[in-house]
């Protein structure tokens, strides 16, 4: 186990790690970048992408019912369209249990 060999190393990844250091506010200058950001996230919520998530797994359902798809390949695809839609609660239970 080369990480125990090195003490002062992971000592100081774990207190760099320690939530009390995060940084709490957004960086200067990071403006456009965020509003860029929320831009990308209000078209990935948006109607469209709401519009295509349900287009995209009925297809897939009735190619597996079908049985033009494997089963895994369709159940790859719903998982993903709760994983982009469940992005926001997701991160938002990860930041809760670090903040303990």
């Amino acid at each position: 186990m080369p990480y125990l060999r090195r003490p002062t190393i992971a000592l100081a990844t774990a207190l760099a790690a320690t939530p009390s250091l995060a940084q709490t506010t957004d960086p200067a200058g990071s403006g456009p970048i965020l509003s860029a950001l929320q831009w990308i996230e209000g078209t990935l919520m948006g109607n469209v992408a709401t519009t295509a998530a349900v287009i995209a797994v009925a297809v897939v359902g009735l190619m597996m019912l079908t049985g033009r798809i494997d089963w895994r390949r369709g159940i790859v695809v719903v998982l993903g369209a709760f994983i982009i839609f469940g992005a926001a609660a997701i991160v938002e239970g990860m930041r809760s249990v670090v903040a303990r």
